[in-house]
């Protein structure tokens, strides 16, 4: 994988969470899968606005969409939340000797 699709796979992730809109979305989803129309209503946005979050978050991984007839059904994705989770965890904990790779400053 090229360094620059991994660090755009990981932002993918944070550009998902980065949004009180998006938040607000994903805490509806916490309780179970949620047609569209029921967060256009919880939120009073139009539906081209659910559209560009909705998208976000299912290319984050984070939420699974299904369209069933003409409106579409959202639902947290179990392996994208860990997978963000850990993202999380991976790139907040310290690694030991992280300084220049364990290599002593010149200054």
């Amino acid at each position: 994988m090229k360094t620059e699709n991994k660090y755009e796979n990981k932002a993918r992730v944070f550009k998902a969470l980065c949004d009180p809109n998006r938040l607000r979305i994903i805490e509806m989803l916490q309780s179970g899968e949620r047609c569209a129309c029921e967060i256009l209503e919880d939120l009073q946005i139009g539906q081209s606005t659910l559209s560009h979050h909705m998208k976000i978050l299912c290319d984050s991984g984070i939420v699974d969409g299904r369209k069933e007839g003409k409106w579409m059904y959202y639902s947290l994705n179990k392996d994208g939340c860990e997978a963000a989770k850990k993202l999380l965890d991976e790139i907040t904990s310290q690694k030991e000797n992280s300084n220049l790779g364990g290599r002593k400053c010149g200054c």
